[in-house]
């Protein structure tokens, strides 16, 4: 008896947007360099790669 299953790349494409979204954190911060935009960006590029892997994580077959 053969089963079927379903294969999604939700977890690829949700890395790739936080993965884009970490990105603009990484140039504001480089934008923002020596003031306090540059640790907001820096915070925002580390929380947004850090959700891009753990949706990887969870979303892996």
């Amino acid at each position: 008896m053969a089963t079927q299953s379903e294969s999604t790349d939700k977890g690829l494409g949700l890395a790739l947007a936080l993965g884009a979204v970490a990105t603009i954190g990484a140039l504001g911060m480089l934008v923002g360099a020596p003031d306090i935009e540059a640790a907001w960006g820096f915070a925002g590029a580390m929380l947004f790669s850090s959700l891009a892997v753990v949706a990887i994580h969870l979303y892996w077959d």
